[in-house]
């Protein structure tokens, strides 16, 4: 008899995928499941979409509990990003991660969509350099050779 299609006999690799394995999609909350969470012992924030669970933080915060506090169960990017928070500031979100918000668009992007980066202006700054390298080449071709 033949053996089945992902059978070790047919393809040893095989071995390799035989164990299950699971992705883990992160969690959604509502907004007002989020919103319950408003008190120092059990304070939530969002930012840029994603879910913090920061009352192991609120002691800690060197901007002190009480800014903490005026933005908790809700959204808290602007004054995140306001305030102009260090890389090690950012670095420590993912430990108090829980999960995303429903519909919960990252707002950092539509302002890093909204800026040209690099003191770029539109489209023409992404053409300039290719069109820099033609002219030159040109300019060699003619002159040159």
């Amino acid at each position: 008899p033949t053996p089945p299609l992902y059978s070790p006999q047919r393809f040893p690799l095989f071995l390799c995928w035989s164990k299950p394995f699971t992705v883990n999609m992160p969690k959604v909350f509502e907004a007002a499941e989020v919103a319950q969470h408003s008190t120092k012992e059990d304070l939530w924030v969002t930012i840029d979409g994603r879910v913090y669970d920061i009352s192991a933080f609120v002691d800690e915060h060197p901007g002190g509990e009480e800014v903490l506090l005026e933005c908790a169960g809700e959204d808290a990017t602007e004054g995140f990003e306001d305030v102009g928070h260090s890389q090690d500031a950012r670095d420590m979100l993912p430990q108090y991660y829980q999960g995303d918000l429903k519909g919960g668009k990252p707002q950092g992007a539509e302002k890093k969509a909204s800026k040209p980066s690099g003191g770029e202006s539109g489209g023409f700054g992404k053409l300039l350099l290719p069109l820099a390298i033609i002219a030159a080449a040109v300019i060699y071709k003619i002159y040159f050779a």
